[in-house]
């Protein structure tokens, strides 16, 4: 059952402790990892070295079918202003700590709302929080692991000829990494949000089968906005991920309204 109502201003005295604990926990965490610099950047900045899991992981793959290996690249990043290394340390501090602030926050949110749930709004409110808080997490990694390393790999190493050499800014670098980490992240809230709709009876499987030609063009479009850089590489590598969810979403929704 709900609780008794409170008035405006006891909700926004909550409300107000609530956003100042937040703050607290994601600042706390944010130092936490601003002196931890050295850990920090040898995470963030590890998939430009051709050591990376991943291009050690592909490495071995290929020598499977063939002797030949990847080979090795060399991609050195620059500064071009005078505060501009601090200043990009102290925002990437700020957003690891946003990011290991983020169940605590999910927690209070789920707390201020929750007293105005009956028992299977609840219930409801759990999963697709908690599932849309793993499938975010799950589209982050894809991206550090397998979307952006390729990417980079592919866009920093490219040259038009021998004479041009790349010059990859950290502000670019850094940029890149974190818009297609968040990008990559919203596009795996398509299950959750298939889901939550089939549950409301506003999707239906037959629906998405019927227009799956016209989703794939949608899913082309949002790919190519969402795409940092212009290229069509890295649009078709932050597409294939959006079809494959589209379609293990017809599967959900199909279990769903069954």
């Amino acid at each position: 059952m709900k609780k008794e109502n409170q008035s405006f201003w006891e909700h926004l005295d909550v409300l107000r402790g609530y956003l100042i604990k937040m703050v607290l926990v994601a600042v706390a965490c944010g130092l936490v990892a601003f002196f931890f610099k050295e850990q920090l950047f040898a995470v963030i900045l590890a998939p430009k070295n051709a050591d990376f899991v991943t291009y050690r992981l592909l490495n071995r793959a290929a020598g499977l079918f063939s002797e030949a290996e990847m080979p090795d690249f060399s991609v050195d990043l620059i500064n071009t202003g005078l505060a501009g290394q601090f200043l990009m340390h102290a925002k990437t501090a700020l957003c690891v700590g946003v990011l290991c602030a983020s169940p605590y926050i999910l927690y209070l949110l789920f707390r201020f709302v929750s007293p105005a749930l009956y028992a299977h709004e609840r219930k409801y409110a759990v999963r697709v929080v908690g599932s849309g808080y793993v499938m975010f997490m799950t589209g982050v990694a894809v991206s550090y692991f397998l979307i952006f390393p390729l990417t980079f790999r592919f866009l920093g190493t490219y040259q038009v000829s021998a004479e041009v050499e790349n010059m990859i800014t950290l502000n670019s670098y850094m940029g890149t990494l974190l818009m297609m980490c968040f990008a990559l992240g919203i596009v795996f809230e398509i299950p959750v949000l298939s889901w939550l709709f089939a549950k409301l009876g506003f999707l239906s499987a037959g629906f998405m089968q019927r227009y799956r030609r016209h989703a794939i063009v949608i899913i082309l479009i949002i790919a190519a906005v969402i795409t940092p850089t212009s290229d069509i590489f890295t649009l078709l590598l932050v597409a294939l991920p959006m079809w494959v969810l589209y379609e293990i979403s017809i599967f959900i929704v199909k279990r769903t309204c069954a």
